[in-house]
């Protein structure tokens, strides 16, 4: 059998913890907050991770994110997503061509697709991208 899970940080109890899972928009936060309520209380690992749908490592490995970090190192971390074909700048040039109307002329359209700005935006910017991205 394993060693018990230990909370050594004593900055909140149970009651506070639950509290502030209430408060919480991060529902994995919210279960994260109740588990460790739970072992404060004086519940098992086992009992807690189980409670919150968890498993016993889980808990554990939350237990010593919240002792290292305390409880901004419960809430979910997200990454930062890939990495956007065009900079801020060429989005910025971008804008008041899609604003402004095509010329018929020159442009052989006369409204603005996504479907007619893709061929323009790898002209300008040597970037191949997909309509949805256009749209965006």
């Amino acid at each position: 059998m394993g060693v018990a899970v230990r909370i050594t940080r004593t900055d909140h109890m149970a009651a506070d913890l639950r509290l502030l899972a209430c408060k919480s928009r991060d529902g994995a936060q919210v279960r994260r907050l109740l588990a460790l309520a739970l072992v404060l209380e004086g519940r098992s690992g086992t009992e807690a991770a189980e409670q919150n749908g968890m498993d016993r490592q889980t808990l554990r490995d939350w237990v010593h994110r919240y002792n290292d970090l305390g409880i901004d190192g419960l809430k979910s971390r997200y990454g930062l997503g890939p990495t956007p074909m065009l900079t801020t700048e060429q989005m910025a040039e971008l804008k008041p061509l899609v604003i402004k109307s095509p010329d018929p002329a020159t442009d052989k359209v006369v409204q603005w697709r996504c479907l007619d700005l893709r061929p323009e935006v790898s002209r300008r910017f040597k970037v191949t991208v997909h309509e949805s991205t256009i749209g965006k």
